[in-house]
């Protein structure tokens, strides 16, 4: 799997998606540091120095990228459903993980099923405007196809 090759990428007017780090030209890893560039910053994984600055909203919800409980699962609808608000209100709003390919893509992709999209759709536009490697979490892609409510009831009966 290819790094992504830029800090962050806009999936639809006013939604990005990126990482804490990019490989540069040079195939070198590097951090990627949010200043005052958007709105709204939603953070799936955080480490400090990353920003934002200062008086920049920041939601966090810190979850694995792997199989996620029922609270996770409804952290990221709660953080999907505020960026798809965001865009929907005219903000700049940021979506980020670790990379910028699979957490991310599952709040951007619900964020857009929220904005009216299909899941399909969603999980395609994702990869075509941020890389063919984003949303590459086969569960990740099942909770979208199935819908987030459905995927975190059924999670919720196994725990």
């Amino acid at each position: 799997m290819q790094g992504p090759q830029s800090p962050w990428d806009e999936i639809v007017p006013g939604l990005w998606m990126g990482g804490h780090y990019w490989t540069d030209p040079a195939g070198e890893l590097q951090p990627v540091v949010v200043g005052s560039e958007f709105d709204l910053v939603v953070s799936l994984y955080s480490r400090a120095g990353h920003g934002p600055e200062a008086g920049v909203e920041e939601l966090v919800a810190e979850v694995p990228d792997g199989p996620l409980t029922s609270d996770q699962l409804g952290a990221v609808q709660q953080v999907a459903l505020a960026a798809a608000r965001a865009v929907g209100e005219g903000r700049t709003t940021l979506v980020r993980c670790h990379s910028g390919y699979n957490r991310s893509g599952l709040v951007v992709a619900q964020a857009l099923v929220h904005l009216g999209q299909e899941a399909e759709e969603a999980i395609r536009l994702v990869q075509r405007q941020r890389s063919p490697w984003a949303l590459n979490n086969d569960t990740f892609r099942d909770y979208l196809r199935s819908g987030l409510e459905i995927a975190r009831l059924l999670t919720g009966l196994h725990g």
